[in-house]
């Protein structure tokens, strides 16, 4: 009897582990019961050693519980990865099924804009239209004119502040030269000129 249960507890533990050795993913429930099983065993052996019961009895019965509680905690985790595995399916399903709703009704639409297009289209008379056309070049040609007005205006201001800058740079290059020549010819620079000629007389009151 004893080497029966021995054979079932290493039957279980390795249960859990040939899922690793084939390469295909064990259950948690496999796995939960290979793994209950090898430490129940492991925990039965010691506790057996130090009671009555001997290491052979208390290896199977420690393998034996622990392979229950081990796959009922597998099983309870298989049950929550496969109620997540069905509400992400659901979602996907939802999700794709929301998109070709709002497809469908985006093409209706569409759909019925152009309907509505042609149907006033025919309603509009060559006189409308080309009354029409003719206000949007009127339009046209009124916004050129105050465009090339602006630029004109723009351009304008820029010569003038140009023409300021180049005129205040010329007046400067005459000085200089004139005080660079003056200075050459050991003649007064207009600078000393200024700087001696004597200053006007104040007004007397009453004069």
């Amino acid at each position: 009897m004893i080497r029966q249960f021995v054979g079932i507890g290493t039957v279980v533990a390795l249960a859990g582990l040939t899922g690793c050795s084939s390469g295909v993913a064990p259950s948690k429930t496999a796995t939960g019961a290979g793994t209950g099983a090898l430490i129940g065993g492991a925990g039965g052996a010691v506790v057996g050693s130090n009671s009555s019961m001997g290491t052979g009895t208390g290896l199977v019965g420690g393998a034996a519980a622990g392979a229950l509680i081990g796959g009922i905690v597998g099983m309870v985790q298989d049950a929550k990865d496969r109620r997540e595995q069905d509400r992400l399916a659901q979602e996907r399903a939802y999700q794709q099924e929301l998109a070709k709703k709002r497809a469908e009704e985006a093409k209706l639409k569409a759909a019925m804009e152009e309907e509505l297009a042609i149907a006033e289209g025919f309603r509009i008379s060559d006189i409308e239209l080309a009354d029409a056309k003719k206000k949007l070049e009127m339009a046209s040609d009124r916004l050129k004119k105050l465009r090339d007005e602006r630029a004109a205006a723009l351009a304008k201001k820029k010569e003038l502040d140009e023409a300021h800058e180049k005129t205040l740079s010329t007046e400067a290059e005459i000085a200089r030269l004139e005080e660079e020549l003056a200075r050459l010819k050991g003649e007064e620079t207009p600078a000393r000129k200024a700087a001696e000629a004597p200053a006007p007389a104040a007004a007397k009151p009453g004069i």
